[in-house]
């Protein structure tokens, strides 16, 4: 496809949402209110995401797959000349999978906020908060200047603070509160280093920065550029301990955001490292990259330690609590590759990332739609032949959410497998000048979060999906048609990259070796 329809591709890939969402606050026309302005406006949400989603597909099949480790699509324009300031967009193999999963993402939410009106303020706020942070996503991942990319990071925080404060559950002021304080805490320190480096490099082009690997910036500059962005992007990603915001906010969450947050929100901090910290500067990532690697790890057992608290009977455990601590867990093996700094590694980190997208915001779709059927979900109350049983009472609904579980937990053939598998071969194998007998003694601690990562899913299904249906005279809705219009992609994308790994893989991998120079 010819270069300049990619440029507007990507472009309106940003400006659509945006637009988008001013339009979503006017009155609708007439002609297209429908039965009330509600479903006039949640209709428009659709529209516009399935407008942007059909972009995303075309930019995907118009893509150069042969040269997917070059930025395509490219727009630079002068913005702010006395800031050296640009806006720089386009798209490579690192960048292109988490552009359709957002897309993909954003379109399902709408689609089921549209048949499941979110309890709350006015839909017109909603609909122009979700297109917002749609925009923000998509230029937090197209961005190619660095302060750029910082206003798209932070242009994302507002609308997701709104969707937990106004539209979540119980204690959502407060978890709408911890989620603003941390992010923007972590994005004052990040934005620090990201203009140490603009102002010692003279550019804050992330291509050109990205072809040179540092080599501009002294080993000082690149350290302590470095230690900032890594701890501004840890607390997004997250990164124990950084992560305590995140089980509230996923708790208090409405459905959308805790697809959202869970399945888009998380990989822009993931995304930050591969984009900004392993190419730019090289040597303080070298330096850093052994504490990265034991935090991750912390992480994964940490997270998987908590759910397994959680699952235990009398405990009271929260399922999409549990989920939460599940993503710590499952983002410390996107750390863990990350900081191996091999392209093994870098990819299976990426392969985590888009694999956790897919699972998670499937089990945060089913948690919202069990709990809409009970009113709770709480464990104790879901467990046993007096809660859910859902084989019995809802079988599509228990298949569905055993099939999540036994994605997010690593099972061979579906997607979940192979990021986590290839970020310990990453570890097995690290980066010349990293400690091997350090990166060892990770692997093996990886290795038994994965079988603690079973014993707690396995132990959900077990407790929510089973037990005696005729102990109680319940009859529940088995999936509407409409959800399984909303999970249907999830499941089959889950299944797909499961099998076919190289069709992502094939992608990321030139763009991984050309952001690590080659290696």
């Amino acid at each position: 496809m010819n270069d300049t329809v990619l440029s507007l591709l990507v472009a309106a890939l940003v400006v659509l949402p945006l637009l988008g969402a001013l339009a979503a606050l006017l009155p609708a026309p007439p002609g297209l209110r429908g039965r009330n302005p509600d479903q006039a406006v949640l209709r428009h949400g659709v529209v516009v995401t399935g407008l942007v989603l059909v972009l995303a597909v075309v930019l995907a099949v118009g893509f150069d797959h042969g040269h997917a480790g070059r930025m395509q699509g490219t727009t630079d324009l002068d913005w702010i000349p006395a800031l050296r300031v640009h806006i720089h967009l386009g798209v490579d193999g690192v960048s292109l999978p988490l552009v359709v999963l957002t897309a993909l993402l954003t379109f399902l939410c709408a689609l089921h906020a549209y048949f499941k009106t979110p309890e709350g303020p006015t839909p017109k706020a909603f609909v122009a908060l979700v297109l917002l942070l749609e925009a923000g996503t998509m230029g937090t991942f197209v961005a190619l200047d660095l302060i750029l990319f910082f206003l798209a990071f932070e242009m994302v925080l507002i609308p997701m603070y709104f969707l937990i404060a106004r539209w979540g559950g119980e204690k959502r002021e407060r978890a709408a509160l911890r989620f603003i304080l941390y992010t923007l805490l972590g994005s004052v320190v990040m934005l620090l280093g990201l203009i140490l480096i603009g102002v010692r490099a003279g550019t804050f082009d992330m291509v050109s920065l990205a072809t040179d690997n540092g080599s501009g910036l002294s080993r000082g500059t690149q350290i302590v550029a470095a230690l900032a962005i890594m701890a501004g992007l840890a607390v997004k990603a997250p990164m124990w301990p950084l992560h305590s915001w995140l089980p509230d906010a996923h708790t208090a969450a409405p459905t959308t955001g805790s697809v959202l947050l869970a399945g888009v929100l998380l990989k822009m901090g993931t995304y930050g490292f591969v984009r900004i910290v392993l190419p730019i500067t090289p040597r303080g990532a070298h330096l850093f990259a052994p504490y990265l690697g034991a935090l991750a790890v912390i992480g994964i057992l940490y997270g998987s330690l908590a759910c397994l608290a959680l699952v235990r009977q009398g405990t009271g455990g929260d399922l999409k609590r549990l989920i939460a601590y599940s993503s710590v867990s499952h983002m410390g093996f996107v750390l863990l590759g990350i900081s191996t700094l091999t392209a093994t590694g870098v990819n299976g980190a990426l392969f985590a990332n888009v694999a956790h997208g897919l699972i998670t915001g499937l089990l945060f779709f089913l948690v919202g739609a069990v709990k809409e059927r009970y009113g709770t979900t709480d464990l104790d109350r879901l467990s046993g032949a007096t809660g859910a049983a859902l084989y019995g009472r809802a079988p599509r609904l228990g298949g569905l959410l055993a099939f999540g579980a036994v994605a997010s937990l690593g099972l061979p053939g579906l997607a979940g497998f192979w990021g986590e598998l290839l970020a310990m071969f990453g570890a097995f194998h690290p980066a010349a000048g990293l400690d091997r007998a350090a990166y060892l003694t990770f692997l093996a601690l990886a290795a038994f979060g994965t079988l603690l990562t079973a014993a707690y899913l396995l132990n959900v299904v077990r407790r929510v999906c089973m037990g005696d249906r005729r102990s109680e005279n319940v009859t529940l809705t088995d999936v509407r048609g409409f959800e399984l219009a909303a999970w249907t992609p999830l499941v089959a994308l889950t299944v797909l990259a499961g099998l076919w790994p190289a069709l992502l893989l094939g992608l990321t991998d030139p763009a991984v070796r050309t952001l690590l120079g080659g290696s």
